[in-house]
């Protein structure tokens, strides 16, 4: 274990004995990771763990410092520095917002979490809730709100790094049933939560289940061209190379339904005169390209043995 200036004595314990059941309930973030872990390997650990001791007798309870067990556990280290409170479960949950609230430690999803599971779990009024963190009730309300109506599913997405917690407070705005169809249209799109901002509000402006679905399907259409993104998000389970097949994949997709969209609407009888002149090259091209793209595809699915 690297070594630091401070003066405070240090309580070193094995990585072994620190327990991590409260994980769950922060997000691992590969940038503030990465951050992170240049610090440790510049200066070392600087601050302790905080650990609960009063949850199980022969258990130490990560409150705090979730990243810093994980780099150190990752580069091979078998002790790190705690410092211990005395706290039971729903205490230490507590502790875990006001140790990060100087810093902006932790985001709304990760509160909407903890609060969730006092006032779930720990079986807390949404009023003790707001007295132990100095909140008032409507900070707690949200928090709880954001927690409850957003799909489990999304929250899962969040926790591996699929979706940032700053879109799904956006979907979180939305009715459940819709939630999923607009998270896939944001990821093949590659939108900011700015953007998603303004495609779900217009998704909230219409109860039309047509228009909903348009709006899904093509959410570009709705924002300017200033406005449009610039750069494809990427799924952080897959590598560089993996990465730009689903981007190309997702243009090809996107591609295919607009055409699909815009040919059902615009001539669903076909083209006639001097429509269907001007446009046969490009339609034939289009073809062209269609067949080379679905074989291509094919050959994909048969090397990489997908069913």
């Amino acid at each position: 274990m690297s070594t630091t200036t401070s003066t405070e004595p240090r309580d070193e314990v094995a990585l072994a004995q620190i327990d991590q059941r409260f994980a769950t309930l922060r997000l691992v973030e590969p940038d503030e990771l990465s951050r992170i872990r240049g610090s440790i390997e510049r200066m070392g650990i600087l601050s302790p763990v905080l650990v609960a001791t009063a949850i199980e007798d022969t258990r130490l309870v990560l409150v705090d410092g979730f990243k810093r067990v994980r780099i150190v556990t990752d580069r091979g280290d078998v002790t790190i520095w705690v410092r211990r409170i005395a706290v039971d479960a729903a205490a230490a949950k507590v502790a875990m917002i006001a140790a990060n609230a100087g810093h902006r430690g932790l985001c709304d999803v990760e509160e909407a979490w903890i609060v969730r599971s006092l006032c779930r779990e720990h079986k807390l009024t949404q009023a003790d809730v707001g007295k132990a963190l100095r909140r008032d009730k409507s900070w707690v309300c949200r928090r709880l709100m954001l927690a409850e109506r957003l799909e489990e599913v999304l929250q899962d997405d969040i926790r591996i790094g699929l979706l940032s917690s700053t879109v799904a407070r956006e979907l979180a705005r939305l009715p459940r049933g819709n939630q999923v169809a607009m998270a896939a249209s944001i990821r093949a799109h590659g939108l900011t939560s700015r953007h998603a901002h303004r495609i779900v509000t217009e998704l909230l402006r219409t109860s039309d289940p047509a228009a909903r679905a348009e709006v899904l399907a093509n959410p570009l259409r709705y924002l300017g061209a200033a406005e449009l993104p610039s750069t494809r998000t990427t799924d952080p389970r897959l590598g560089k190379r993996a990465n730009e097949v689903r981007e190309s994949l997702l243009s090809v997709g996107n591609a295919s339904e607009r055409c699909t969209r815009t040919v059902s609407r615009c001539a669903p009888t076909g083209l006639v005169g001097d429509d269907a002149r001007i446009l046969s090259s490009l339609v034939e091209r289009t073809l062209r390209s269609a067949t080379e793209v679905a074989a291509v595809i094919g050959q994909l699915v048969k090397d990489s043995g997908m069913p």
